[in-house]
C-alpha cells in the first residue's frame, strides 16, 4: 500500500495535539521532498487532550438514501422540522449531509424536483470525523471548513453520530474552566 503524498501544512497560532498529530507538525521537513511546515506556537490551553469526538458525538435519526428525489428531501425536512438531513448511499453509508440551501436551487420548477435525486444536489461530502480523532482537532477542522455539523463515521463510513459546533464549543469551554 503506498502513503498519501505529504502536502505543505501551516498552523497559525494553534496547538493542536501534544501528541502525534503535533510532533508531525514540528517535524523538520523531509529534504528534496518540497514540503513546508510553519508553526507558530502558543502557550498551551489547558484543554484537556484525551477529550474525543466520541465523547461529543450525538445521535441523529433523520437520513435519506440519495436516490430519493429532491422532493422527497424537501417533504421530510419540512415535516419533520429539521435543518440538514444526512444522505446515506446504496450500501448505507454515509455519503454527506444536506440542507435546504443546498435543495434550493432544485426547488424551483416543480418537475424538476420530482427527477433530481439528491446525489445530484450540492451537499457537503466527506471527509467525515471518525470517534477516536481528538476533539481540539475536530473543533480546528471545523472552524476551517466552516462546519455546524459533521456526521462521523466508522472505519467502514457507516453513520455513528454527529458533532455540532455548538456542542464542541461548550466542551471546550467547560474543560477550559
Amino acid at each position: 500500500m503506498s502513503r498519501a503524498p505529504r502536502i505543505p501544512v501551516t498552523f497559525s497560532g494553534l496547538v493542536l495535539d501534544e501528541g502525534p498529530f503535533r510532533a508531525a507538525a514540528l517535524a523538520a521537513p523531509e529534504s528534496g521532498t518540497g514540503d513546508t511546515v510553519t508553526t507558530h506556537s502558543t502557550k498551551p490551553t489547558g484543554l484537556r487532550h484525551d477529550l474525543t469526538v466520541a465523547d461529543a458525538m450525538e445521535p441523529f435519526e433523520y437520513q435519506i438514501p440519495d436516490d430519493s428525489t429532491v422532493d422527497q428531501a424537501d417533504d421530510i425536512l419540512r415535516s419533520a422540522g429539521v435543518p440538514y438531513l444526512l444522505v446515506r448511499d446504496h450500501n448505507g453509508r454515509c455519503e454527506g449531509l444536506v440542507t435546504r440551501t443546498g435543495l434550493h436551487p432544485f426547488l424551483a420548477p416543480p418537475w424538476y424536483t420530482e427527477l433530481t435525486p439528491v446525489s445530484s444536489t450540492r451537499h457537503q461530502r466527506g471527509p467525515f470525523a471518525w470517534p477516536t480523532m481528538t476533539l481540539s482537532t475536530a473543533a480546528v477542522a471545523m472552524r476551517i471548513k466552516h462546519l455546524t455539523v459533521w456526521p462521523v463515521i466508522d472505519d467502514d463510513g457507516y453513520l455513528l453520530g454527529i458533532l455540532t459546533a455548538d456542542r464542541v464549543a461548550g466542551l471546550i469551554e467547560t474543560t477550559l474552566r
